[in-house]
């Protein structure tokens, strides 16, 4: 039986590597790369879009490089996993850099936490970050083995809000309740790190992996 293959793919935005390695940890029996180039995307049995920084700048890569079309075309194929800004950038539109329009496979907005961001009077630090509960919503997949309200660690100062609240798998409260993550079949996506979330974090990749796209 041949090896089974993931792809992260590279448009230049992030530590990439740290993401490939968790990978790695999380089942050694799988090959990952990191790439940029088409064929290697398309012919991964499952694809993983992760990415830091300004949305902006990660749209203007995806774009310039043609990225936008693959992660569409791999989106419609096989199993997809979003981290970061790769959840954000899958929404309709994002309120950073002005207002940046997205990829648009899921339809809602990413939106700016605020400052000052206040709950119950005190003001929370922007952007969030550390580790926080996640509330799983439903049950799926990626989710077997992780304990509700698991802790998993956030680095971001805008949030993505689901126009299709069944799309909604986790949330989170951070002085507003956002959607921690979405999923529609083959593709989940979520606003925390697994890569740097422990324990529940590689659990989430090892589900990712031996995932067959199915709700």
């Amino acid at each position: 039986m041949s090896q089974s293959t993931v792809a992260v793919i590279d448009y230049g935005m992030g530590n990439l590597h740290s993401v490939a390695s968790a990978l790695e940890h999380a089942n050694d029996k799988v090959r990952v790369t990191v790439t940029g180039v088409a064929e290697e995307i398309l012919a991964a049995d499952r694809v993983v879009f992760p990415g830091v920084g300004g949305m902006r700048d990660c749209m203007a890569e995806i774009r310039r490089l043609g990225i936008d079309q693959l992660i569409a075309e791999a989106a419609a194929t096989k199993p997809m996993l979003g981290i970061c800004i790769g959840m954000q950038a899958l929404m309709d539109h994002s309120e950073e850099n002005g207002g940046v329009d997205c990829l648009g496979l899921f339809r809602g907005e990413v939106k700016f936490f605020g400052d000052p961001l206040l709950n119950k009077g005190q003001k929370l630090k922007v952007p969030h970050m550390g580790w926080n509960q996640v509330c799983q919503v439903g049950d799926h997949p990626l989710w077997k083995n992780i304990e509700q309200d698991s802790r998993f660690y956030f680095v971001h100062s805008y949030y993505v809000a689901s126009l299709d609240r069944s799309l909604v798998a986790a949330t989170t409260d951070y002085g507003v309740s956002f959607d921690a993550a979405l999923s529609r079949e083959n593709i989940f996506a979520v606003q925390f790190h697994p890569e740097k979330s422990s324990t529940a974090g590689l659990q989430l990749l090892s589900n990712f992996l031996a995932w067959d796209g199915q709700g």
